[in-house]
């Protein structure tokens, strides 16, 4: 339940943004606009309110900017900064959080980048959808028991330091021993053997047992986004904060990740572009790695003594808030349950509809994409050079996204901005495949830019993924989270728990799956290009066509529910 409690949280988070910012979801009425307000309320300078949850006729809810500085006696710039820094009481828990999530998330994205290099430019992209299914799943699930025995034989201080330390090690001792004895570690002569004997389209299950090692440190780097973020970080925000600091303040995280994402990119990019100063027939890559995780041990250390200081220096100190309530513990339902749940409920189908195909799209494009990188790039350090750059710029468009991502709402409404991402997603993913399959019609076009149809196949796909995933956290996220506001308790808390157990699931492994039956039937995956374009058309279709659905419901249920 922790786990599932936390990762819940997780998911939360951007929505929240949406709505604190005082976000119009119907285009049509317009909800009240809802802003942190500049105040002198006890536990700080600012004081949140929700149009949500609070009467209509609450002060602080303003129906216009002009009346929201009407009657306020105008102040210089440095008594407004001044007023926007948090009271140290809130200070002493923000600094450290901030530092532990930054510390966090960029390890993440040169985790992320680095077990791309390995799998992808040795194995070939072929294997990512096995290794989700057949690696990933099974590990989540072990760790899932572990986490459960360690919670309740330890201290949450000694299981935060055993589970970091045990990641740091690992990464530490992959870079410093499994890389440099990976010819003596991988049963290589044994797969080639099993190859001749099987058919060809075994070979990516084989490359996942021939590279275990880079299967296991893939592994190990998708378990550190959900653990240690998922997990272990925003257990220790709820444990530190009180319900009105985590309004004020853990929606700046999202801002504060993006961040680290630009550093951290910009970091792989430099080490990636070492290998110019090397001696000839010195191991660029190996040189690379020991830089990457070095940097990883460097922030894991921060990490583990900020968490210290935490817990040494704040959490005694920690006032809560009187008489707050318990949140009530949403329904178990089971499979069978939620399947009929979807099937009895349009407005629950089509929300499940989008999130289904957000997950196959995404996975269709984007692991087609990560084997053209390795045709472009088909250098460990050239791959992790690009990586790095696709990192600092995905950050960048995200932040930028963001920030939009109000003004979009509030002019053009919920459909306006459900629409937003599979239209981008169809266009930029249709254009990658066509690139692909017509690469020679596209040859004098590429010619006229001064490059190659692979290398305009490459910026498309780049474009397409960094377009989609800042999209989906300024946009897809937020709608769909706003999407269960109207309802009523029954159907927003069976509704929600129907997805999570039919709809996310299928999105993220339905995507896997297809891939799987394409490159047993077919051998490849650029031999599957036509079908994957094929395929994405249909699922960009019903997306579509379920957004417009929804949003006609949408609209229906806010204004009968008043909001």
């Amino acid at each position: 339940m922790k786990l599932l409690n936390s990762s819940l949280l997780l998911l939360a988070l951007q929505p929240n943004l949406a709505l604190a910012w005082g976000l119009n979801p119907t285009g049509i009425s317009p909800l009240k606009s809802c802003r942190p307000t500049l105040g002198t309320s006890p536990r700080g300078p600012f004081k949140f309110t929700s149009s949500i949850s609070q009467p209509r006729t609450s002060g602080t809810c303003l129906t216009t900017s002009k009346d929201a500085v009407e009657g306020e006696p105008s102040r210089g710039f440095f008594s407004k900064f001044k007023a926007a820094i948090p009271p140290a009481e809130e200070r002493k828990k923000l600094v450290p959080l901030s530092l532990m999530f930054f510390a966090i998330l960029f390890n993440y994205t040169i985790l992320r980048d680095t077990k791309d290099v390995l799998m992808v430019t040795s194995s070939g992209a072929e294997v990512i959808p096995f290794i989700k299914t057949y690696v990933n799943l099974p590990a989540a699930i072990g760790f899932t028991a572990l986490y459960a025995k360690l919670s309740d034989s330890m201290e949450d201080t000694s299981v935060f330091y055993s589970v970091v330390a045990s990641f740091l090690l690992f990464f530490s001792s992959f870079a410093l021993f499994i890389y440099p004895n990976r010819d003596l570690l991988h049963p290589v002569s044994a797969v080639q053997w099993l190859s001749t004997r099987l058919p060809l389209g075994f070979s990516a299950p084989l490359a996942i047992i021939r590279n275990w090692s880079f299967s296991l440190f893939y592994v190990m780097s998708e378990m550190w986004g959900s653990v240690v973020s998922s997990l272990l970080f925003w257990k220790t925000a709820n444990d530190v904060t009180t319900v009105e600091e985590a309004k004020k303040y853990y929606p700046l995280f999202g801002l504060g990740a993006n961040v680290a994402l630009i550093v951290s990119g910009q970091y792989v990019r430099w080490v990636s572009n070492l290998r110019a100063n090397l001696d000839p027939g010195v191991d660029a890559w190996a040189v690379s790695l020991r830089f990457l995780m070095g940097a990883v041990l460097t922030s894991g250390t921060t990490l583990l003594m900020t968490y210290r200081h935490l817990q040494k220096n704040v959490v005694g100190t920690v006032k809560r808030s009187p008489g707050a309530p318990k949140k009530a513990k949403g329904p178990r339902m089971t499979m069978k349950e939620s399947a009929q749940f979807l099937i009895n409920s349009p407005y629950i189908r089509n929300l499940a509809m989008l999130v289904i195909s957000y997950g196959v799209c995404i996975n269709i494009v984007e692991v087609s994409w990560k084997a053209k990188l390795k045709e472009a790039f088909p250098s460990p350090n050239e791959y992790s050079a690009f990586m790095g750059a696709f990192s600092s710029v995905t950050g960048s468009v995200t932040l930028l996204m963001m920030l939009l991502g109000r003004t979009i709402f509030s002019k053009f409404g919920w459909r306006f901005a459900a629409l937003v991402t599979p239209s981008m997603i169809g266009v930029t993913g249709l254009s990658f495949f066509a690139l692909n399959y017509f690469s020679d019609f596209f040859a004098p076009l590429s010619a006229a830019f001064g490059t190659t149809p692979l290398m305009m196949a490459v910026i498309v796909g780049a474009a397409q993924n960094i377009l989609s995933k800042s999209s989906k956290y300024s946009l897809f996220d937020p709608c769909k989270e706003m999407a269960y506001i109207p309802l009523d308790k029954d159907s927003k808390t069976k509704g929600k728990a129907a997805i999570d157990i039919i709809g996310n699931p299928l999105g993220k492994s339905g995507g896997s799956l297809i891939q799987q039956i394409l490159i047993f039937s077919v051998g490849s995956l650029a031999a599957a290009t036509p079908y994957f374009a094929m395929i994405l058309m249909g699922m960009i279709y019903l997306w579509i066509k379920s957004a417009n659905s929804l949003s006609v419901q949408f609209d229906a249920a806010m204004e009968s529910s008043g909001e």
